[in-house]
């Protein structure tokens, strides 16, 4: 973990900080990555938003409420096999 002091600074309307490269590096953060920003009085917290992995995907999945057909509705168009 590296601590480095920052400038808050005039973005438009907004306000925005400025990530060093070697910052930006360190955190995993590349241009577009999505943030989870916790704000708090007197402190910002900025973490990186990871997709979840197969694994965390599958341990989230309930049956009760995702079982079943998604799709209720009869083959269509190329679905449709001859028996």
């Amino acid at each position: 973990m590296s601590t480095s002091i920052g400038q808050i600074s005039a973005w438009g309307n907004g306000l925005a900080l400025r990530l060093t490269k070697p910052m930006a590096k360190t955190a995993g953060v590349v241009d577009g990555t999505p943030v989870r920003v916790t704000v708090k009085p007197g402190r910002i917290v900025i973490e990186a938003e990871t997709e979840p992995t197969l694994e965390q995907m599958l341990a989230s999945f309930d049956p009760k409420k995702h079982g079943g057909e998604s799709m209720a509705g009869g083959s269509v168009g190329a679905e449709a096999f001859a028996r």
